[in-house]
């Protein structure tokens, strides 16, 4: 059994969708990250980098202990290999997924996630709404770059890596899904391939089971005082604030 620490966001989404197409029996611990969860003692001993997903496999692969990891590219590589599917085991066929799955990481998850907060959260927050222009325009203006490098890498492959579906995939197609949202309802125009590969790609069981689990956490009602709360907690994390959590993780674990 794995427990999937989580919370239903695009990095959750991943590691939900790899656990539904594998197969694999898996338990969600809940991470309200907008509640502070992912600075408690127990999560952290997870997570050192206080962000969500982490798993625990209690059954790992290659046996012994409980294997406990954080990021979501490593976890989808560790099921993976642990799964024997969806990365190949030739060299050259492995890099080409490998070679996508960071790309996503380093690239298309950070700048979806800043133009998301420039654009459909600051607004909220920011004292003088001049200040985001530049920060919209540069993110979104970088997530229509990448569109445009995934659309034309997929005019000519069914899939990231290929022919074949595979992790790079599903840990891409966890943000890509969500590109209405920052730039218009039109936006599917653009890039032709990129839809076609979108809709392919969600029309998988599997992935739609993914996608929705544990979608009731995001669905409870709060207050706007609590929505505040959350949004201040999850946009002004500083050095001060983890270093405080780390040192109350470290205490509890003493």
């Amino acid at each position: 059994m794995i427990d999937v620490y989580y919370w239903p966001t695009p990095n959750g989404w991943k590691v939900t969708i790899m656990l539904e197409e594998c197969g694999m029996d898996y338990t969600i611990v809940p991470v309200d990250i907008g509640g502070g969860d992912q600075f408690k003692p127990e999560f952290l001993r997870l997570s050192p980098n206080n962000r969500m997903p982490a798993i625990v496999d209690h059954k790992p692969f290659g046996g012994g202990d409980p294997i406990k990891m954080f990021e979501s590219g490593a976890i989808l590589e560790y099921l993976a290999e642990k799964s024997g599917q969806f990365l190949p085991n030739k060299p050259a066929d492995k890099y080409k997924v490998l070679q996508w799955l960071h790309w996503q990481m380093g690239n298309l998850g950070p700048m979806m996630g800043n133009a998301n907060h420039f654009k459909n959260y600051a607004k909220d927050i920011a004292d003088d709404p001049k200040q985001l222009v530049y920060g919209t325009k540069r993110f979104v203006g970088e997530v229509d770059r990448l569109c445009g490098v995934m659309d034309a890498h997929l005019s000519a492959n069914q899939y990231f890596a290929g022919a074949n579906y595979s992790i790079a995939d599903m840990i891409i197609w966890s943000w890509a899904c969500l590109l209405e949202r920052l730039i218009d309802e039109n936006a599917w125009t653009t890039y032709p391939q990129l839809k076609r590969w979108v809709d392919e790609v969600g029309e998988r069981p599997a992935v739609q089971r993914g996608r929705a689990a544990g979608k009731e956490l995001a669905e409870q009602e709060r207050t706007e005082e609590q929505e505040k709360a959350r949004r201040d907690l999850l946009f002004n994390q500083t050095n001060d604030k983890v270093r405080a959590a780390r040192e109350a993780a470290a205490k509890h674990t003493n």
